[in-house]
């Protein structure tokens, strides 16, 4: 069956590197904590807020061994007064047979504030 496995973090400025690193790091985590193989992802879209446009987060997932055939797509996050800003969020779905309230989400840095329900460490910058 699939699961969906969530996570987003945020970054300080709209800058390539940084936005990469984060991607990156967020994925890593994601999909250790979560024992997943690229070959068990069906496919992965990443959203950004409006004030992210220095890169594609996607470019981050190609850093990654073995995961040149993963259909990863990005797209532009609702604008919603009051938001999170400068926030990249992830939504990978994964072929699993773990149970849906086994899966563990992952938020970094600002983000833990979207779901401080889904994270176990919920301490600033991680």
């Amino acid at each position: 069956m699939t699961r969906g496995l969530r996570g987003a973090t945020t970054v300080e400025h709209n800058q390539a590197d940084e936005m990469i690193t984060r991607t990156k790091e967020l994925i890593e985590e994601m999909v250790a904590e979560n024992q997943v193989t690229p070959d068990m992802i069906s496919h992965v879209f990443i959203s950004v807020t409006a004030d992210l446009n220095a890169v594609f987060p996607a470019k981050a997932l190609r850093q990654l061994p073995n995961w040149t055939f993963v259909p990863v797509m990005c797209m532009k996050e609702i604008e919603v007064p009051n938001s999170l800003d400068k926030c990249i969020r992830v939504m990978m779905v994964v072929n699993t047979t773990v149970h849906q309230q086994d899966i563990k989400h992952i938020f970094h840095h600002g983000a833990i504030q979207l779901r401080p329900d889904l994270t176990e460490k919920a301490v600033n910058n991680r």
